[in-house]
């Protein structure tokens, strides 16, 4: 389980085909973050999570399988790639963000930056399969940022991104046309699946929530 919070940028510093899947290598800058990281445990990495296979001085190797490269970014990683990094939350720390699992749903192509006064809107084009997993002003995890849907266009939503967040993530180094790791918030997948226990359709299951269907729930 993550936050969503990226407590560090890693480096890619090796990449090594197994059979149909990756082994890489991640430089960590964190010291104090990644200390007593130890095999086994749980990384995020771009928001997709992966199992620590070896640890040494500044770095750690995890093990992509095909499963994850077909619905992540990670099959596109090359050496001196930046990664987004966050360690497992442990049950003392501060949720900051947003539960995240760091099991991506799906690859997404960023469609515009606006640079704004303060800030930037990051506009990405999503599947619409996804559509009933995602509201305006609800969660959304990007690269394994929890951000905030500002706007809901269609097939496109726009997120505000901050100053912080822009220098201390890979965020800068996005632009038109960029693939990024989405998962959509867990709530609203589990509320989907409920309404859609007798529907083939995630979107047929939400189709029914109307203004009658809210009345009719007392809402």
């Amino acid at each position: 389980m993550f936050t969503g919070i990226i407590k560090d940028v890693g480096k890619v510093t090796g990449v090594t085909k197994r059979n149909s899947g990756l082994r890489l290598r991640v430089q960590y800058g964190n010291s104090e973050v990644f200390s007593g990281l130890t095999i086994d445990e749980s990384v995020s990495l771009n928001g997709v999570c992966q199992t620590v296979v070896a640890v040494g001085d500044g770095w750690f190797e995890v093990e992509s399988v095909e499963e994850t490269l077909s619905k992540t970014t990670l099959g596109s990683i090359h050496n001196g790639s930046r990664v987004n990094l966050e360690r497992a939350v442990r049950p003392v720390d501060r949720l900051g963000g947003h539960f995240v699992l760091g099991h991506v749903d799906c690859a997404a192509v960023v469609q515009e930056i606006r640079e704004l006064d303060s800030s930037r809107e990051l506009w990405i084009a999503f599947p619409q399969a996804f559509t009933p997993f995602i509201v305006s002003a609800g969660s959304i995890t990007i690269d394994g940022i929890s951000l905030t849907v500002a706007k809901l266009d269609a097939l496109l939503f726009a997120v505000a991104i901050i100053p912080y967040t822009f220098a201390h993530t890979t965020l800068h180094s996005l632009h038109s046309g960029s693939r990024v790791n989405l998962e959509f918030d867990i709530l609203g997948k589990y509320v989907a699946r409920q309404l859609g226990a007798h529907s083939s359709s995630p979107a047929a299951a939400v189709s029914r929530i109307d203004e009658v269907w809210l009345q009719e729930k007392g809402f």
